[in-house]
């Protein structure tokens, strides 16, 4: 018998089935729209617990052994799920007259299935039911130490027509975010597609209302795949075969996304198999390694040349101090260093405004309220003592893109969910829940203040002393690791600064002696 590849033709997929079915493939897949009970087959790994249920032979729940949940560390992190308060599926099914869609019964030759030891993978093999003309097998193929998992049919033409059918590959879920998530600080939930044409799109929930289609409906390359904080399903077709993307808004608040691709014509007494992998499970960089793109669903938003060599910086460090927030503390210091000459200038400056600030006050009590005379005075003095009154501004703005990219760094970053400091700090990505840090970065802005030379204007002056608790309160929020490289960056420009400051007043004294 056999074996005949999925379709290279340059047809499009919609006009295969179309050809038989008299519809758009997207109309297709949605009209299979059903919601129907099957029994749990339970797969293990040692990574995933997989359920499989019978109806569709549909990947309805996917646990993940070496991840804990958002809210109960003691128990393992669920992406699948389907229940009344939320439902996260992988679909798969067959377009043609009478072959299996997901709606479809299907059996197998256990309930239960597990990876044995010394195996390095393991097949669960699903076999549809009334299927008339043709033998249709669905295969899941689980690998050890792996996220990915072979998703496969095989179809078997036992009839006497010729069979065209085309093949679809889905996920469905509500837009409700993950649970453990921060609406100070939201994160990306939803679908996202990449070609090599158009690259990362993402396809926002309310986009798919609206109608809107921003992304390539057809490519020979590509993966469809859903998002949200740390982790990510995707379907991953291989080679260049042509493939028709969609996303749909279905019933009851539910989203559709797919890919579907065609097979080519399977003639009696001939098979053909069709599969795609799947990959689901954490975000990360190195997932480029698997399909092009798929690395991007990390989301360092959009200073991500930078965020990234600073994880990869960060990651270097972490694999040597085998702490994460060492090696956060190590990375400040280098980042410090790196931004030495600059601060030490800003801070030169700043100093410098400190010790003319006498002559300042002198300035303003002989000029009043005369403001145009005040402010030709004064930058007359700044001349004279060659002071730069915005040299404390630059090195500040400078260190903003670092900032909020070492932010969101941490943020996506799944290698800080759950990382120990020490103490009390038991997740880095997330919040103090003593909020003892953003209390001593509070008090570090205070000391840090008072080595700043007083503002000439009294309401800039009174900003400046409310800064630090607007700061403190407003850190409650972030994640601890943001706040620990706040805390240890803002130490080591205190002793920088004090270390400046200090030298400059004396140096002033030696000049007012002599």
């Amino acid at each position: 018998m056999q074996t005949i590849p999925v379709a290279t033709s340059s047809v499009g997929v919609s006009a295969v089935v179309a050809a038989s079915a008299g519809k758009t493939a997207q109309t297709e897949v949605v009209a299979q729209q059903k919601h129907q009970v099957g029994h749990k087959i339970t797969v293990k790994t040692d990574q995933l617990i997989a359920e499989i249920s019978t109806v569709g032979a549909d990947l309805r729940r996917l646990e993940f052994l070496q991840h804990h949940d958002a809210q109960d560390k003691s128990k393992s992190f669920v992406l699948l799920q389907e229940g009344k308060k939320h439902t996260y599926i992988a679909q798969t099914g067959l377009l043609g007259a009478g072959l299996p869609t997901h709606n479809s019964i299907f059996t197998a030759q256990a309930n239960e299935f597990s990876l044995e030891d010394g195996k390095d993978f393991l097949e669960v093999r699903l076999l549809a039911t009334e299927v008339t003309g043709a033998k249709i097998s669905k295969i899941y193929v689980f690998h050890r130490g792996s996220y990915l998992v072979d998703v496969n049919y095989e179809i078997e033409n036992n009839g006497t027509a010729p069979l065209s059918p085309s093949v679809y590959f889905q996920f469905l879920r509500d837009k409700i975010p993950p649970e453990g998530g921060s609406q100070f600080v939201p994160t990306y939930t939803g679908p996202a597609i990449f070609t090599e044409q158009e690259k990362f799109q993402k396809v926002d929930f309310s986009d798919i209302d609206k109608g809107k289609i921003n992304y390539p409906q057809r490519a020979d390359n590509g993966w469809v795949g859903m998002l949200q904080h740390y982790f990510v399903a995707a379907w991953l077709p291989k080679g260049k075969v042509q493939r028709e993307f969609y996303t749909k808004q279905l019933e009851n608040d539910l989203y559709a996304a797919g890919v579907i691709l065609p097979v080519a014509t399977i003639v009696p007494g001939q098979s053909a198999k069709v599969g795609v992998p799947l990959y689901a499970g954490p975000a990360q960089v190195s997932l480029d390694k698997i399909a092009p793109g798929l690395g991007l669903t990390v989301d360092y938003g959009w200073l991500t040349i930078i965020a990234t060599p600073l994880f990869w910086l960060l990651s270097f460090l972490q694999g040597w101090v085998h702490n994460w927030g060492v090696a956060i503390i190590l990375l400040t210091v280098l980042i410090k260093l790196a931004f030495f000459p600059l601060s030490a200038a800003s801070y030169r400056s700043m100093g410098k405004m400190r010790v003319v600030a006498p002559k300042l006050e002198k300035i303003k009590q002989q000029y009043g309220d005369d403001r145009e005379r005040l402010h030709k005075a004064m930058m007359e003095l700044y001349k004279t003592e060659k002071i730069n009154p915005l040299g404390g501004c630059l090195p500040v703005l400078i260190q903003i893109p670092v900032f909020i990219s070492l932010y969101w760094a941490i943020l996506a970053s799944v290698e800080l969910r759950y990382a120990p400091f020490f103490g009390w700090i038991s997740d880095l990505s997330a919040a103090d829940p003593y909020y003892v840090l953003p209390l001593i970065m509070g008090v570090s802005m205070v000391l840090q203040g008072k080595l700043n030379p007083t503002p000439p204007d009294p309401l800039q002056a009174k900003l400046m002393q409310i800064m630090p608790i607007v700061f403190s309160i407003v850190f409650f929020f972030f994640p601890a690791g943001l706040v620990l490289y706040s805390i240890v960056n803002n130490v080591l420009s205190i002793v920088q600064q004090w270390y400046i400051t200090r030298g400059l007043e004396a140096e002033a004294k030696g000049v007012a002696k002599a």
